[in-house]
């Protein structure tokens, strides 16, 4: 964030009481059955915020920010970061990919959670979460994060798929179909499919140390799933919080957009999610989070793998390197008589929490033409 930027005691009193206020206020009509489409203009956009690694509000302190940001500096600037980002995008959805509270700070998750999540629900937008590793560090297990998460406001989240809840691993496996534009003859079919997917926190394997992975059975169900469909297969978008190992691939100059500045915090061991991505097909991109400092996209094998570049200020970041979030657009082919066809294109770019929300790094990640991916201008 900017100098000029920093939140005054002023500012932290009206971001205090619209919490206050959204605390109390009646709860709106639950999203749950809501069908996503596309809007009238051919696009859906998404948003995703990475790591907010939000605390207890405007008594937690930031991490890595410049000095003179320091003494006015606390959750509250997520807070309002989201607040500022959502207005400009205006999105059809927002993502968040884990790491929404940091457990080990929080006194109360209920709490910390209604927090962090406070922005998206006052915006009454449809929004979904997945789970890090550092979610159930508090006073919830996972299972319990999930099963009050879902209970939110105009949240589209799930605990597990009804189909697989007998034998799927982890909390937060579920899928989200966009349908076509409205009154359109595919108004009914999916021609957006998103994923979303927990990755674990800590192995559970005794030879096996560091960070979980995404098992069998959850690819097992992705590869099962079968969203009703367009004619031909709809391009699919994946969301989770741990990178896999071909996320090492890519340093800055290799990557197709963004920087790497710190290793990828993945599992020890290979789980083979990314083979069946590719085997799979339809997944044209996936976006994690967890290592903060990276935001890079890159290629391999025809899925594009992406950061979404870490969100809050009470995780760790890099003094004067602007917390960021990533917005994706999915734009549909337009048919001659004016109304529209299936997804032509599949666009990214990142929004800096500095004095103008700046866009950087836009790009193509899909295109249904032979041309494929590359760098756009907006």
């Amino acid at each position: 964030m900017a100098d000029n930027k920093r939140t005054s005691m002023f500012d932290v009193f009206l971001l205090s009481m619209f919490l206050v206020c959204l605390c109390l206020a009646p709860v709106p009509t639950s999203a749950q059955g809501r069908k996503l489409s596309f809007g009238v203009n051919g696009q859906f956009k998404i948003l995703q915020m990475a790591d907010m690694h939000y605390a207890n509000g405007a008594s937690t302190g930031c991490l890595d920010v410049l000095s003179s940001q320091k003494a006015h500096c606390s959750d509250l600037n997520t807070t309002a970061f989201m607040s500022r980002v959502i207005a400009a995008e205006k999105p059809d959805l927002i993502v968040f990919t884990g790491d929404n509270i940091y457990g080990s700070d929080v006194k109360d998750a209920v709490k910390s959670m209604d927090a962090a999540f406070a922005p998206a629900i006052a915006s009454k937008i449809p929004w979904v979460a997945v789970l890090g590793n550092h979610d159930q560090e508090s006073t919830l297990t996972r299972q319990e994060l999930m099963n009050y998460i879902v209970k939110l406001p105009n949240t589209l989240s799930q605990v597990n798929p009804p189909e697989a809840a007998h034998y799927i691993d982890g909390f937060g496996n579920y899928n989200l179909e966009i349908h076509g534009v409205a009154e359109s003859s595919l108004q009914n079919k999916s021609l957006l499919n998103l994923y979303f997917l927990d990755s674990g926190d800590y192995s559970s394997v005794q030879s096996l140390k560091g960070y979980d992975w995404i098992k069998t059975s959850q690819q097992f169900w992705e590869y099962s799933e079968e969203p009703n469909p367009q004619q031909g297969t709809a391009p699919g978008l994946a969301y989770f919080h741990i990178p896999f190992p071909e996320f090492d691939n890519f340093d800055t100059k290799s990557a197709t957009t963004g920087v790497r500045q710190e290793g990828t915090g993945s599992a020890t061991t290979n789980s083979g999610f990314f083979t069946t991505l590719v085997a799979r097909g339809d997944v044209k991109s996936v976006f994690v989070g967890h290592d903060h400092v990276n935001d890079f996209c890159g290629e391999l094998k025809g899925v594009n793998l992406c950061y979404g570049g870490g969100f809050g200020y009470h995780a760790y970041g890099k003094a004067g390197w602007e917390r960021r979030a990533r917005v994706v657009v999915a734009d549909l082919n337009k048919k001659g008589t004016g109304s529209w066809g299936d997804v032509k294109s599949i666009r990214t770019w990142k929004r800096l929490d500095d004095e103008h929300l700046s866009v950087i790094d836009a790009q193509v990640l899909w295109n249904s033409s032979p041309s494929g991916s590359g760098v756009c201008r907006l």
